[in-house]
C-alpha cells in the first residue's frame, strides 16, 4: 500500500489532500501538533473507507519531527508522497518595516524551515519508495516575479525561502519529485470566507502532484497543474 504523510492534516487544504489521497487508497497519515484535532480529524478521514493514522508532529519543534520519524516507523517501512503543508500567519503580519524580529523568525521557523526539517528526518523513509514525492505548498505571494503586494509580508517571504528549500531539495535529492505548489486563494480558516477558491480546488494540483504527475517533473513551482515562475 503506497503511504503519505500531510503535515498540517487536521483542517483546511491539507485535510482535504489527506481526504482524497485515502479516497485513492493511501494509507494516509495525519500529521498535527494538536492530538485532539488530529485524531478526529483521522477518523472523519477514515470514513470514506481510506486508512489512516494520527500522527502527532510540530514542525517547528526538531524534537517533534525526530520523535514523528520514529513513530512512523513503527507503523510504515517506507513513505512514498510527504505534502509539507503546516504553515502559519502571524497576527500582526501587516507592514514589513513593522514586523518584529520574533513575528519573522516564528512564521519563517514553521514555514520554511518547517517543509526542510520535514523533509530531512522523513528523507530516508521517502528514500526506500520507488517514486518518491515531496510536495511543499507555498504561495503566490512568495513569487519574486509580481509577487509581492504588502500584504503579510513575513509570510510571503517565507513562502520566497520556502521556493528556494524546494529548489535545493530537487538539487540534493535527483531521484525524488519535489515541487512547491500555489493552491490559490481558498476558503480556509487562513484564506477566509471570501476567497476565490474551494478546498477541493486547492487541493488539486498537490493530489495530481501526489499521484498522476510525471516523476521527472521535480524543481517546479506549480498551479493548476501548470508550471509558473519563480
Amino acid at each position: 500500500m503506497k503511504t503519505a504523510l500531510v503535515t498540517g492534516a487536521n483542517k483546511g487544504i491539507g485535510r482535504e489532500v489527506a481526504r482524497q489521497l485515502a479516497g485513492r487508497g493511501f494509507h494516509v497519515f495525519i500529521g498535527a501538533r494538536n492530538p485532539v484535532a488530529g485524531r478526529a480529524a483521522a477518523q472523519a478521514v477514515a470514513t470514506i473507507g481510506g486508512k489512516t493514522t494520527f500522527l502527532k508532529i510540530d514542525v517547528a519543534d526538531n524534537a517533534s519531527v525526530t520523535a514523528a520519524a520514529r513513530e512512523f516507523s513503527k507503523v510504515a517501512d517506507h513513505l512514498d508522497v510527504l505534502v509539507n503543508n503546516a504553515g502559519i500567519i502571524v497576527d500582526g503580519d501587516n507592514a514589513v518595516l513593522k514586523i518584529s524580529d520574533e513575528l519573522f523568525r516564528r512564521t519563517l521557523e514553521t514555514n520554511t524551515l518547517g517543509a526542510l526539517r520535514v523533509t530531512r528526518a522523513f528523507a530516508p523513509l521517502l528514500a526506500k519508495s520507488k517514486a518518491p514525492r515531496v510536495i511543499n505548498v507555498s504561495s503566490g505571494g512568495g513569487q519574486l516575479t509580481g509577487g509581492a503586494d504588502g500584504w503579510a509580508p513575513a509570510y510571503c517571504i517565507s513562502k520566497t525561502a520556502l521556493n528556494g528549500v524546494t529548489s535545493q531539495l530537487a538539487t540534493a535529492l535527483p531521484k525524488f519529485a519535489i515541487n512547491s505548489v500555489c493552491p490559490g486563494w481558498v476558503r480556509t480558516d487562513m484564506g477566509g470566507q471570501g476567497a476565490t477558491r474551494s478546498v477541493e480546488e486547492g487541493a488539486d494540483t498537490i493530489v495530481w502532484l501526489a499521484t498522476d504527475a510525471r516523476q521527472n517533473l521535480t524543481g517546479k513551482f506549480l498551479r493548476d497543474r501548470k508550471e509558473i515562475p519563480w
